[in-house]
């Protein structure tokens, strides 16, 4: 309700927020009076707001209390508010003016697609600036770049792109001039733009336009021969890692990142998990495969293991596999670090052989083969406690080790 009035006050000017007005009059049954004269007016809707230039506008009623919104063409920045209201009064205004589009100096995209334009376009440039604009997707893309138009002062106004951050990516190209550049890839999930003005002649400048594509995977590195794969997604960017199986060795790089460029690569070759010829072991317990395992093993060699394990303990070899030429090609143990040692025993042929122990942590294991015939073994060890080691004096009714 807008009021209400008796007696003989003058109501006050009144306006209403719709185009609907409902007027009461009531009487008694007494007293009666000169009555009243009222005049009304209908007052106009607020005027159609103008439509920015590169915008959109939403809604087409323009009374008290409408709403009208306002949204950009891509590569556009609305300057001025989204939504504007109609407003009662005597005169109708809406509250406040119809805002801008424009194309502003740098900015930050991350849509799969989008428009990247000069200041001001399709006005000319203005001169003296420095503009960067950053689109940064998720990892596993890149952006496929077209240029719509183009049209720089030659050599003093350019735009630079990178493969990357502004600061750290590398240059994919610099362009200015006349001349529309070919459209291109950019390979990497981030990609930087920077424009530059000098403070002479302004041209029309450029229109961008840029998609989204999804970048290959890295080769899959499996299967991975005598060992695992850490790691499952072999998409840009992302990091995994290699371990081998007891008793082989790796040969290269534990961890792998897949790099970004048009082709898909790890950074290093993809690693080897080896049976070596020799080397030296400290773990407590381990297997000793014959080199080259699982394949034969190559004829002339000489292999040499150093097994050390914590003092106090004894080292116990089982022969799990032996399977070499008889007497020609051979395994000799000796029970300390080098050949001076005491020898445990020599084995070869392919006849079970007992387990064997030593009486020191260290022990030196030598294989040698001929320039005949192959053959392969496995062995196993572990460390265990030698109470042969422990020397027992007793002095002063004391025991001392």
């Amino acid at each position: 309700m807008l009021g209400c009035s008796s007696w003989t006050t003058i109501p006050h000017l009144l306006n209403t927020t719709s185009n609907t007005l409902f007027l009461t009059f009531q009487t008694d049954m007494s007293v009666s009076g000169a009555g009243f004269h009222l005049e009304y007016t209908g007052l106009d809707s607020c005027p159609e707001p103008q439509t920015p230039s590169n915008g959109l506008k939403v809604g087409d009623r323009y009374f008290v209390g409408d709403v009208v919104s306002f949204h950009c063409e891509q590569g556009y920045t609305l300057k001025g508010s989204a939504y504007i209201t109609c407003m009662p009064g005597p005169v109708r205004r809406w509250n406040y003016p119809a805002p801008l589009c424009l194309a502003e100096c740098g900015g930050f995209l991350s849509d799969l697609n989008g428009v990247i334009l000069s200041p001001g376009f399709p006005g000319n440039y203005p001169s003296g600036l420095d503009c960067n604009w950053t689109v940064k997707l998720p990892v596993g893309f890149g952006i496929h770049l077209q240029f719509l138009n183009f049209s720089t002062e030659a050599v003093h106004d350019y735009l630079e792109v990178r493969s990357g951050t502004l600061d750290s990516g590398s240059v994919i190209d610099r362009f200015s001039g006349p001349v529309v550049p070919e459209s291109f890839f950019s390979t990497t999930h981030e990609t930087s733009f920077f424009f530059h003005s000098d403070y002479s002649q302004n041209k029309l400048g450029f229109h961008i336009t840029y998609e989204a594509y999804e970048l290959q995977r890295c080769p899959d590195p499996r299967p991975f021969r005598n060992g695992v794969v850490i790691g499952s997604d072999f998409g840009v960017g992302m990091t995994i890692s290699f371990q081998c199986l007891p008793g082989y060795t790796l040969l290269g790089e534990a961890s792998l990142t897949c790099l970004h460029g048009i082709s898909r690569n790890w950074n290093h070759p993809v690693p080897r998990c080896e049976a070596l010829c020799g080397g030296n072991i400290t773990a407590l317990n381990g297997t000793i495969y014959s080199p080259g395992h699982p394949a034969d093993y190559p004829n002339l060699k000489d292999c040499i293991w150093s097994i050390r394990v914590p003092p106090g303990n004894g080292i116990h070899i089982n022969f799990t596999v032996l399977n070499t030429e008889p007497i020609y090609d051979y395994i000799t143990i000796w029970d300390g670090p080098d050949q001076t040692s005491p020898q445990i025993g020599q084995f070869s042929g392919s006849s079970p052989q007992e387990a064997v122990s030593s009486t020191s942590n260290h022990i030196l294991l030598k294989f040698h083969s001929d320039f005949s015939t192959s053959g392969f073994f496995l062995l196993r060890y572990h460390g265990e406690q030698n109470l042969a080691q422990f020397c027992f004096l007793f002095h002063d009714g004391l025991v001392r080790l």
